[in-house]
């Protein structure tokens, strides 16, 4: 039995800067990491969120009165190159990432967007304004979708032997990950009296159809999933024998900070039920003591996921009440400073939601 004593890590506290965190960027601050490895975890995160992310596109398409991608179409403007050009940046959520198909029929003189859509109930279309063809007076536009989901590029996958395909089908080749841009800065950062330490920034941008934290789960998930198969032997538990340095400690955002964006802050105060949830979402965040919009907004989605019968329909449903106040999960709120904010504003508490009354 290995009884070596070995010296702990410097565990990094990660923080995700909030100010300028939306559905397609993010900026995450890793810090401190063990000199070296900002340039060490930055590259392989970089590589893995760029080349590895599943997500969904069009491969194929039957288009009415069309049976290759050099066609014209009568009564619409664009020739079907353009509008297979146009179809490739169309960008889908899948919800349950399986393959899907969707139909677009558009008549008379009409500009074919992606709004105009029908998909199947787990696909969701995220850019609805973007422009798929123009259709003339008198012209009649119909084209069946077929969607796949997959990782990095694929190119059309044109059965072999066969220029011209029965059912009309043309294919297409289909970039499905929904990441579009990774940089990282490392920079060197202080604990206690050794200033060699690295700070690791990791901007991530994305179409929209995943977040940056869902991508950057994924990817770590992926990560460590590889590496797992190189231990040879026990693992050595660092994680037990290190900690987080006092000085790195995340600090509460500044309620001032959130006041400016629209936040209203006498809500946080108050009970889940302002957000009108349905009763399986509401009911699960009660039976876990998240009786509070504070307690929810501290929440983080992975913490949620944790939630007993909490599933991801129900997190997305509740992260779109909560964007509907300008809110979000992980927002690290000190009840303290929104009392104290409410109460240097002149901002009426008599609302102020008692856990105890509830018991």
């Amino acid at each position: 039995m290995d009884k070596t004593e070995y010296k702990p890590l410097t565990i990094p506290k990660l923080n995700w800067e909030k100010r300028s965190l939306t559905d397609s960027y993010g900026e995450l601050i890793a810090q401190p990491l063990e000199p070296g490895f900002g340039i060490t975890l930055g590259n392989a995160l970089r590589r893995i969120l760029l080349g590895a992310v599943e997500g969904s596109a069009v491969t194929s398409v039957i288009i009415k009165g069309v049976n290759n991608e050099f066609s014209s179409l009568p009564g619409v403007v664009e020739d079907a190159m353009q509008i297979v050009l146009n179809i490739k940046e169309i960008i889908i959520r899948n919800k349950e990432g399986l393959p899907g198909s969707m139909k677009l029929r558009v008549q008379g003189e009409a500009v074919a967007r992606v709004s105009d859509i029908t998909a199947d109930d787990h696909l969701e279309l995220v850019n609805k304004d973007h422009v798929i063809a123009h259709v003339a007076k008198g012209g009649d536009l119909e084209i069946e979708f077929f969607v796949e989901s997959g990782r990095g590029y694929q190119p059309a996958q044109w059965p072999a032997g066969k220029s011209l395909q029965e059912d009309d089908r043309v294919y297409l080749d289909a970039m499905f990950s929904p990441v579009k841009n990774v940089t990282f800065d490392v920079e060197k950062t202080r604990v206690g009296g050794d200033i060699d330490y690295d700070k690791l920034t990791l901007r991530i941008k994305t179409d929209g159809s995943e977040n940056p934290l869902q991508v950057l789960h994924y990817s770590v998930s992926v990560l460590r999933t590889q590496l797992e198969h190189f231990l040879l032997s026990a693992e050595i538990p660092f994680n037990e024998i290190s900690a987080l340095p006092a000085e790195t400690k995340q600090e509460p955002i500044a309620t001032e900070e959130l006041s400016l964006k629209g936040v209203p802050v006498d809500l946080l105060l108050k009970p889940i039920d302002e957000l009108e949830l349905s009763v399986r979402a509401h009911n699960c965040l009660m039976n876990h003591g998240i009786k509070r919009i504070l307690d929810l907004v501290n929440l983080t989605e992975d913490e949620g996921l944790k939630i007993k019968n909490f599933g991801r329909k129900s997190l997305n449903e509740v992260k779109d009440s909560l964007k509907a106040f300008g809110l979000s999960f992980g927002m690290n709120i000190n009840e303290t400073d929104v009392k104290r904010y409410m109460k240097d504003h002149e901002i009426d508490d008599e609302d102020d939601f008692d856990d105890e009354d509830d018991e």
